[in-house]
């Protein structure tokens, strides 16, 4: 009896371990809010050495008169274009467009202010080599449609920091890039997002005063305004096409093209301002695509411009007109932890600094048939708030979890719902 009673008392003893594991409150997981750093300051640093880190190839080989010489030409295996005839303004239009509002800032003797004081004096000295008929760095605006859309990255450069990119111009490298702007007019867009690289270097030039074709810019607005589909999204050409082709061209050029309209008394407020709302919308739907570890999904065309699939948050950050319901420091949070992840392990570059094909590594066979490596310059447009000063509210703001994490966490987070506009 007292062998059963011992062997009865373990029993209930290890029943009650049973039961009361079953019914513990699990242990507490680390909290899925892990800024890359502490402070805004840092984050800003952290952008700065980034964006150089993927600009420096293209911006110092053409100040030097190198960028023929020393960029690689990698193409997938189904490519339908020359690259030697379109991949390096495509590498240059898209490098400037992005470094553009860095550029634009005031000069200051912090150590970023002196870097970027060397940047633009390389930037505005590669951009006359590009239009020089006796440099080796000449880009072709002449051939081929693809000069279309890298001219109008180049005009939205000049766009968005004219004071330090178009302004300190000589005139005879105004001129030859007006001529060239001018020259793209005997070849017709894409009847889809193309209507807006035509549209933004017509605006551009109707900007500095040059004669424009009226045309090109309202054809660009009016279908636009058509082919918008609802909640922030357009649709690129009359077929919706899932990707990011509202952030990587629409909405920007968009917004920047009724600008300039507005300005010149030749476009309705009305449409900016539905513009500017719209994209507003969107880029709310681009900050809950980033997942707490700083991933994103990769559908559609062209995800081998990687980060330039936020570049319509970036713009919605870097002209202060983000959502009420998201604080400028979960998207500094956001973005910052998208690039560590993206760019920190050395898999998107080649052993000389430039950008391989792929989306987050040596992948060229998710390339698309019109991508060549100048293609993924587009990488830079996620960089844009870095044109707000250092002490604006986005560089200084207390890191901010954004919402993914919030709804991961457990937390609070605001409702969404169709927005109509």
């Amino acid at each position: 009896m007292k062998i059963c009673f011992n062997n009865l008392i373990r029993l209930i003893l290890f029943s009650a371990v049973i039961v009361h594991t079953a019914f513990a409150q699990p242990s507490k997981e680390p909290s899925l809010f892990q800024p890359v750093f502490a402070t805004g300051a840092e984050d800003r640093t952290y952008w700065v050495k980034t964006l150089m880190k993927i600009a420096d190839p293209v911006v110092s080989n053409l100040a030097e008169n190198t960028l023929k010489k020393n960029m690689p030409l990698e193409v997938p295996s189904d490519y339908q274009f020359i690259a030697k005839d379109v991949s390096y303004v495509e590498a240059v239009g898209r490098t400037a467009a992005g470094l553009a509002p860095w550029l634009s800032l005031p000069d200051d003797n912090t150590a970023e202010g002196v870097l970027r004081r060397q940047y633009r004096t390389r930037l505005l000295r590669g951009f006359k080599n590009a239009v020089d008929p006796n440099s080796p760095d000449k880009l072709n605006f002449a051939d081929h449609l693809q000069p279309i859309v890298d001219a109008a990255y180049i005009a939205q450069a000049f766009i968005r920091a004219p004071k330090a990119l178009w302004e300190p111009l000589d005139t005879i490298t105004k001129r030859r890039y007006i001529d060239a702007f001018i020259s793209l007019r005997n070849r017709a867009s894409y009847y889809n997002n193309w209507l807006l690289f035509s549209g933004i270097t017509e605006a551009f030039l109707l900007k500095i005063g040059e004669t424009h074709d009226p045309f090109r810019m309202a054809m660009a607005v009016q279908k636009l305004k058509e082919w918008y589909v609802g909640d922030g999204w357009y649709s690129d050409g009359t077929r919706f096409s899932m990707d990011y082709y509202n952030s990587y061209v629409i909405h920007p050029m968009m917004v920047d093209l009724l600008r300039i309209g507005v300005e010149k008394k030749v476009a309705s407020a009305n449409d900016l301002a539905n513009a500017q709302k719209r994209m507003q919308r969107y880029a709310v739907f681009l900050e809950r695509m980033i997942t707490p570890d700083g991933m994103y999904p990769a559908f559609g065309r062209s995800i081998t411009y990687r980060t330039g699939a936020f570049q319509s948050l970036a713009q919605s950050a870097l002209e202060e007109r983000l959502p009420e319901t998201i604080q400028p420091a979960q998207v500094r949070c956001a973005l910052t932890k998208v690039m560590n992840r993206m760019f920190d392990d050395q898999r998107n570059f080649d052993h000389n600094g430039w950008l391989l094909l792929g989306f987050n590594g040596h992948q060229p066979g998710i390339a698309d048939f019109y991508t060549s490596t100048g293609s993924l310059y587009m990488a830079t447009l996620a960089f844009l708030p870095l044109g707000l000063p250092a002490d604006n509210v986005f560089w200084t703001g207390k890191p901010a979890p954004w919402t993914a994490v919030k709804a991961w966490e457990g937390e609070t987070f605001p409702k969404d719902y169709h927005v109509d506009f």
